[in-house]
């Protein structure tokens, strides 16, 4: 039997949380079926950070490459799924979390907060990464994070350290991710961003499948 998918994608709605002041969701019908047209056709108006999505390190560097220019090898393959405790105000993964994750052998790493997830509600105090984990991973040479709140750093954050260190160090970044579904482990990562070009962000639809698959 080939492996279950899991889905952990927000669903992108009217409903959809973005960050305060950022785009949100939208969808206008150009052509309806229910009016008399061959077909339905709709546009759509939201923030590419709306929903699950991945920031290219043009989101914080002018030189930086944009969502285009990722490799998609980056989005596809093995990832550990892991829960981490928060500590501090605000919330940040403490790095003792993360002490283990040498021994795992993962290039790809997700992380759990919270068991609940809830993408119509943005709530200021979610858990971050914050700097101090965001170095450990760079040191660790993880190749994607993602985490299943709206950042990698914290609401009040002025610096966006942690987006920082991670984009410079070579880590490519997932937020906003629905992991409640999802049990500690390893698994394949599919989470292909759109061929924007220029992009500062994608929207993803991103998915695991456990680990060993079957031919």
């Amino acid at each position: 039997m080939k492996a279950p998918i899991i889905d952990i994608s927000e669903p992108l709605g009217s409903s959809t949380a973005v960050w305060p002041g950022d785009t949100p969701f939208s969808q206008e019908w150009v052509m309806r079926m229910d009016q008399g047209m061959t077909c339905n056709v709709s546009t759509i108006h939201m923030s590419l950070h709306c929903g699950t999505h991945t920031d290219s390190p043009f989101h914080f560097f002018p030189e930086g490459k944009t969502i285009d220019q990722i490799p998609l090898e980056t989005y596809i393959g093995p990832c550990q799924v892991i829960k981490a405790q928060s500590k501090g105000t605000p919330p940040l993964i403490d790095p003792a979390s993360l002490k283990n994750l040498g021994t795992l052998g993962a290039e790809r790493l997700l992380i759990q907060t919270n068991p609940k997830h809830s993408a119509e509600t943005f709530k200021e105090n979610f858990c971050a990464l914050g700097p101090e984990a965001a170095k450990i991973l760079v040191e660790l040479k993880i190749r994607l994070v993602g985490i299943d709140t709206p950042s990698m750093d914290s609401f009040s954050s002025k610096t966006l350290e942690a987006h920082k260190i991670l984009l410079d160090g070579g880590v490519a970044i997932l937020e906003n991710l629905d992991l409640s579904k999802a049990q500690e482990g390893q698994y394949e990562l599919i989470a292909l961003p759109l061929k924007i070009m220029g992009g500062d962000s994608s929207p993803v639809r991103a998915i695991l499948r456990k680990l060993p698959l079957s031919p």
